[in-house]
């Protein structure tokens, strides 16, 4: 209390800075908005750039830019080409295999014919006057745009649309878009919503399959990480280009748009895009993380001029994906992007291609990443702001060193799956605690005293942490060697129960679970070892000497099931699913010490006799049971009463080892209980002792009397297996489990 009291107002400040930088998980001042996502881009950007493989991925797909380059631009003339040129490009794409192509440009002005030209001249009218039909039909021939449209049939083309902002750009009509609504409800949604358009000449609309938008999606510092994938226009959703190419690849009808409500609005948020069995998360607007595989030309260049030229081996375009596009300066389609600032917008579309054919891909932020920034703002907020003052100057910095380590060891591990939250706000809190802690001037060094409370008060019993400040001399950091039990808890089937709640559900759930399971461990004289996810791993018999340690652990165990049993009524009420556990616990020589490295240290227990408990723990689902010990923990507990359960060889072991099911303390097991576990016994011994006939039958009468016990059928199974394979005379009655 004196320690709060004395550094008060460094825990006051902290507490604002925690309570400032949470109000910034989705500020409203757009000055603090920009400044935001320009920092948010610039750590993404690093991010990205850090974790980029070191050579290009290898794509499924033959995914190909045909470049209108300089060297194309110098050969074949200035763009844009005459419709001819593009026909015999399309042509020779077509003839060398190529499957789906789609042209980063548009075809918004009809071609002028020869003929029309020729007609603006007085020699030229009188040239028609005396031969019109033979005119006409030349100027058929002639006719640019007829003989492209002519060859877009020829395979899946996509032509390209430039949507605008301003209503009254209205030039070509579009075709009637390939996406429709999941949900049929949906009236309003959060899309990004285009009022005009530039599309291609009727001629060209008409004669390709396929029609998508390459309009850029920019953040506020003008780089492109992101990309859209749908645009509504005057009240239809229309796809990008990739995305039609994609539709078109693989063959599919439709692409859907799915969509979920807001709750308190009248619109629904576009949560995803379908075609065939493919689904790619979005963003609110329809938006994906371009998932660049490297900086520019990371995917095939083709020269527009080399392929139309035939200097390009045809086998180099079989069954490719092409997308016409330019690289050149002059054309004016160059990006800055995260991973170059002179990026050709064809190749951005070509990322977002592969990823849109191969989802895994895409890195996404999911719909829970401002209740995860909240909780991680909370977490460095109260941890520093409590902590930090307490400490002298060095393990101060340490401390928040960590910190910051951590937060971005977090981000950078869920980036590698694929997962995409802030960083800026929780890194900055942390910074920004620290360096205020820092300039206070705390630069004396804590007493022994309070590093073993800070080493030891989430671990073991307030009453352990008071004996231990009294007397330091009574435990030692240093690892050692000594006889201990130790217990090994996992929640089951928790994949499926996390799989039925929300991220907060799921945490609130292990919150109501954790907290009543370790008070019991701490009221039993246990020690917290760790949890990981539903796991919870304790052990007794250090720091502090305890001679009842297996006996206690035992106890506890009892005491973890009622709990869980009570927890599991209470979550019922609350439509949480049930939860049960299995307990395992082994007694035997262990390490015990503070270990770790000089960044991370943690007080734990290892040894061939710590994997044995874990081991147990594991095979209680294999019996149907919920506790599991072996022989040597039996051994230290006169005052339990065990059902035998096996004598079992576990992976990696050789020797094997008896273990039970601890049913109740002995003052308290009845009659019934008692006669139960005498037969048991002598159904065991006639087992072991290959009295097949005798130990069938008191199994039988066992499982008769208890139906639902797993353990009973299951060595009917065993008697009937051995009787048919008889074991031999050096049989030990021992089974050996190959898993873990």
């Amino acid at each position: 209390m004196k320690s709060i009291k004395k550094n008060l107002n460094s825990i006051i400040v902290g507490l604002v800075l925690t309570f400032i930088f949470s109000t910034l998980v989705n500020p409203q001042i757009p000055l603090i908005k920009n400044a935001l996502h320009r920092i948010e881009g610039i750590i993404y950007d690093l991010r990205l750039n850090a974790t980029l493989p070191e050579k290009v991925r290898q794509s499924d797909h033959n995914i190909l830019v045909v470049d209108i380059d300089e060297k194309a631009l110098q050969e074949i003339g200035r763009f844009p080409w005459s419709r001819t040129v593009v026909k015999d490009l399309v042509t020779k794409l077509v003839d060398a295999g190529v499957v789906v192509i789609g042209f980063d440009v548009t075809f918004s002005e009809p071609e002028v014919n020869p003929i029309d030209k020729m007609l603006e001249s007085e020699m030229g009218v009188d040239l028609y006057q005396n031969d019109p039909d033979y005119f006409e039909q030349l100027k058929v021939d002639l006719d640019a745009d007829m003989q492209l449209a002519s060859v877009l049939g020829d395979t899946d083309i996509v032509v390209g649309v430039l949507f605008q902002d301003q209503a009254d750009i209205q030039s070509g009509a579009l075709k009637e878009p390939s996406v429709i609504l999941l949900d049929q409800s949906a009236q309003k949604i959060t899309s990004r919503v285009y009022r005009g358009q530039t599309s291609n000449i009727d001629i060209i609309r008409d004669a390709a399959i396929g029609q998508g938008f390459f309009n850029s999606s920019t953040d506020p510092d003008g780089f492109i990480r992101r990309a859209l994938t749908i645009i509504e226009h005057k009240g239809k959703f229309y796809p990008s280009l990739a995305l039609e190419a994609a539709r078109l690849y693989t063959l599919s009808d439709h692409i859907e748009v799915e969509t979920t409500p807001l709750p308190g609005t009248d619109y629904h948020s576009i949560t995803a895009v379908k075609f065939g069995k493919t689904r790619i998360p979005t963003d609110e607007f329809g938006q994906v993380l371009v998932p660049y595989r490297g900086g520019q030309k990371s995917f095939p260049y083709y020269s527009a001029a080399d392929i139309l030229k035939e200097r390009i081996n045809p086998e180099l375009l079989e069954a490719g994906i092409a997308l016409i596009g330019t690289s050149a300066v002059g054309l004016a389609d160059l990006r800055s992007t995260s991973v170059g600032l002179q990026y050709p917008g064809v190749e951005v579309h070509a990322n977002v291609l592969e990823g849109i054919l191969q989802p895994e891909l895409f890195s996404y932020r999911p719909d829970w990443w401002q209740g995860s920034l909240y909780l991680q703002i909370l977490l460095v907020g109260l941890l520093l702001s409590l902590l930090l003052p307490m400490l002298g100057p060095f393990w101060m910095a340490l401390v928040g060193l960590v910190t910051m380590a951590s937060t971005i060891g977090l981000n950078l591990y869920l980036w590698q799956m694929k997962i995409e939250l802030p960083l800026s706000q929780p890194l900055a809190l942390a910074f920004f605690i620290t360096m205020y802690n820092l300039a206070r001037g705390f630069f004396s060094e804590n007493s022994n005293r309070q590093q073993i409370k800070s080493m030891f008060d989430q671990y073991v019993p307030p009453a352990h942490i008071d004996k231990m400040l009294t007397d330091p001399s009574a435990v030692s950091l240093e690892g050692e060697r000594k006889e201990m039990s130790v217990l090994f808890s996992d929640i089951r089937s928790f994949t499926s129960i996390s799989e039925k709640l929300s991220a907060n559900e799921l945490k609130d759930m292990l919150n109501e679970y954790f907290s009543p399971i370790t008070k019991s461990i701490f009221e039993h004289q246990g020690t917290i070892d760790k949890y990981v996810g539903d796991m919870v791993m304790a052990f007794w018999g250090a720091p502090l000497d305890d001679p009842q340690h297996a006996q206690n652990s035992v106890i506890a165990g009892f005491d973890m099931l009622k709990i869980t049993r009570e927890l599991r009524e209470e979550f019922v009420k609350r439509d949480w699913p049930e939860i049960y556990v299995g307990i395992g616990i082994n007694t035997g020589d262990m390490n015990v010490g503070d270990m770790g490295s000089e960044y991370r240290r943690s007080y734990t227990v290892l040894g061939d006799a710590v994997n044995l408990g874990s081991r147990l723990e594991g095979l209680t689902k294999f019996y149907g049971l919920e506790f599991l010990v072996s022989e040597f923990t039996k051994e230290q507990c006169p005052d339990i009463a065990f059902r035998p359960v096996d004598k079992v060889k576990v992976k990696g072991k050789e020797e094997a080892v008896a273990i039970f099911e601890p049913v109740a303390v002995r003052d308290s097991v009845d009659s019934g209980l008692a006669a139960e576990l005498a037969l048991l016994d002598t159904a065991y011994q006639d087992y072991l002792s290959q009295h097949w006939s005798e130990a069938r039958t008191h199994y039988q009468s066992l499982l008769e009397k208890n139906p639902t016990k797993k353990l009973y059928s299951l060595y009917l199974e065993r008697i009937e297996h051995l009787e048919q394979n008889p074991p031999g005379d050096d049989w030990d009655g021992s089974f050996t489990h190959t898993s873990k």
